[in-house]
């Protein structure tokens, strides 16, 4: 067998793994279920890659991210390894084609999406798949306690049954040690070994600004820290506001939400990505699988609701290790508003109820259909009919989600689907007196099989690239052939989704688990106050509020967060000073150490002052910080 270094040479270029890679990859090989938590940018996967790559066999990867999935699969490919993705929106033959293909072993890499776990026929192809791995990223989602929850994450214990003996691989970026334990509970885990990379990050600076004028501040910041920068917002029109007001500031600037249609996110990340444009104000759809090494300031415009994806999103910047920041601005209304709409996040059964009916009514789905059906879907459109308030709308429609009665996605790629609907010798007729078309027809018979007897998937892109023609000429085409009765022309979608997980039911018929819901807000509640303790903390480091609630207890003071940054203004009696110093110095003599190791060697020392001294030796390069945080003289 190859090792995982050869591997990783081979494939990838890198001489040498990130700081657990390889202990990871050493646990898979050996056949041991594995937890791995890796904070955002730490190379997770390359923890299922490596060690798949070196067995026979196929790793089965479960992630509920299409655009995350298709770009892993593109990455894949172009390091000629074989992989392949499945996903909602997807031709039933293609999905069968894909399978078969998969358990015949013509692939190393198959994605899947939670969902297709529960299909039956997905799990008819399972028997005989040579699955060597079952990696399960954002594995967080398994768990109710954690802050996104999904129902469909809950399945994948089952279809270990399938592969016995598989070890499986969890990774995720933040988890608390309750949803730890979570995870391997639901997922079956016999011994798990359990990874942690530490959760400091010494080169980023924390802050949190209460602040009146944000406007104003934000592009303060922006002109104070030069480079790549990314704006969160809680919502799609604040984005599109901030990025205009970035413009007329003279900051280059973009805007990015899942509203926008795939073809213009595409656009404007690639601008970002590539330093075209400087600034991306946008919601949390954005940064999830985009590794941008060089983002100096991840600003949140808004309060957020939870420390988990403050600390992911936050940890976008920094990536090359350089200095950056992670800012906050907030005012105590939004504290207030978030801790009022708690009610409104968890609404009572009737409400669940009203809002089920008001859906069905608005889709017009009849009783004791529309199982495995996609509808678009816009709540907006939905909320102004029905006069309802959209935050208790949505919040019912997450809760029916996680109920397991449907599935409610931003976006689901369906390609554009073409039929002829009349004979081939009216077709004939038709292209003798409208020899313009004849092109465009004489290409979809040639390209696509079985085009007069169903619905099959076409590709405007490549039919413009065959007839030579723009995309947009290719559509205009596809729908006068259309409206000529000539073909069935539905064109592709990529709008929000909604998908009943069972047949509509009547509303009081309607099956939800009151006791879960009360569970899970608690549990938001508990999120919830965490991170507004966050926001209005005065006294203790960001960074060890931030690791501390991850399970991280032994974190130094980070020294560069707003709060020590205010504490080192405090002047510091040189005699005193100096002896600190020494002291401090020959401890770290003897090995680097992390800060609970510091201060229980020096406990006759005032924190203050030893986290002071500590910070003058590391400013002067006299000490240092390492990727775990620990302390060691240069």
């Amino acid at each position: 067998m190859a090792h995982p270094s050869d591997i990783l040479k081979k494939y990838w270029g890198y001489d040498q793994f990130r700081p657990l890679q390889e202990d990871i990859i050493q646990a898979i090989i050996n056949g041991k279920d594995t937890l791995a938590l890796l904070p955002t940018g730490g190379g997770k996967s390359i923890c299922f890659q490596v060690p798949a790559l070196m067995k026979p066999g196929i790793c089965l990867v479960v992630t509920p991210l299409i655009a995350l999935m298709k770009d892993q699969v593109a990455n894949l490919k172009k390091r000629n390894i074989p992989a392949v993705a499945i996903y909602a929106g997807m031709f039933y033959q293609d999905v069968e084609r894909l399978l078969e293909e998969a358990r015949r072993g013509k692939y190393k890499f198959l994605y899947v999406s939670p969902e297709r776990l529960q299909s039956n026929r997905f799990l008819e192809y399972c028997d005989g798949m040579p699955v060597n791995l079952l990696a399960i990223d954002e594995a967080h989602c398994i768990s109710q306690w954690g802050y996104d929850f999904r129902p469909a994450y809950l399945e994948i214990a089952t279809i270990r049954n399938h592969f016995p003996g598989v070890p499986v691989l969890a990774l995720t970026a933040s988890a608390t040690p309750e949803v730890q334990r979570d995870i391997c509970d639901k997922l079956l885990m016999r011994h798990p070994s359990i990874f942690t990379k530490s959760f400091t990050r010494a080169n980023l600076s924390y802050s949190v600004i209460e602040e009146d004028n944000k406007p104003e501040k934000l592009v303060h910041i922006l002109q104070r820290v030069q480079g790549s920068a990314i704006v969160y917002c809680r919502n799609r029109k604040r984005t599109r506001e901030i990025a205009d007001m970035l413009e007329q500031e003279g900051i280059a600037a973009t805007y990015y939400h899942a509203g926008l249609t795939g073809e213009e996110r595409t656009v404007r990340q690639e601008l970002w990505i590539s330093n075209r444009i400087r600034v991306m104000a946008c919601t949390n759809a954005f940064g999830m699988g985009i590794d941008k090494p060089d983002v100096r300031v991840v600003i949140h415009y808004e309060a957020t609701d939870g420390l988990e994806a403050y600390y992911q999103e936050a940890g976008r910047a920094g990536r090359d290790e350089k200095k950056a920041y992670a800012v906050m601005l907030y005012q105590q209304q939004e504290l207030s508003e978030m801790q009022k709409a708690l009610r409104l996040q968890f609404p009572e059964i009737p409400e669940i109820r009203d809002v089920y009916q008001a859906l069905v009514n608005y889709l017009q789905v009849p009783v004791g259909s529309a199982e495995g059906i996609y509808y678009d879907f816009d709540i907006n459109d939905f909320v102004r009919k029905f006069n309802l308030n959209i935050t208790i709308a949505y919040s019912s429609l997450r809760i029916l989600e996680q109920e397991g009665i449907l599935q409610l996605s931003e976006s689901v790629f369906m390609p554009s689907r073409v039929e002829f609907v009349i004979s081939k010798r009216t077709l004939y007729d038709f292209t003798d007196m409208q020899p313009a078309f004849e092109p465009v027809t004489q290409t979809l018979l040639r390209t696509y099989e079985g085009i007069f007897d169903t619905p099959v998937p076409v590709y405007e892109k490549q039919l413009a690239r065959l007839l030579r023609q723009s995309e947009t000429q290719v559509v205009h085409w596809l729908q006068q052939l259309h409206q000529r009765g000539i073909i069935k022309y539905n064109q592709r979608k990529e709008e929000p989704q909604l998908c009943f997980s069972q047949e509509r039911v009547s509303a009081q018929h309607l099956r939800i688990d009151a006791d879960r819901i009360r569970e899970r807000m608690q549990a938001y509640k508990i999120r919830l106050d965490a991170m507004i303790d966050y926001v209005r903390n005065r006294d203790i480091c960001r960074t060890q509020m931030l690791v501390r609630y991850f399970g991280e207890k032994n974190a130094a003071p980070c020294g560069t967060c707003d709060i020590c940054i205010e504490k080192r203004k405090r002047p510091l009696d040189g005699k005193t000073g100096g002896t600190v110093a020494e002291q401090l110095v020959a401890q770290l003599d003897k090995q680097p150490a992390d800060w609970l190791a510091v201060r229980n060697s020096l406990p006759d020392i005032e924190e203050d002052v030893l986290l002071e001294v500590m910070q003058f030796l590391i400013l002067e390069e006299k000490a240092g910080r390492d990727a775990d945080g620990k302390v060691y003289l240069k």
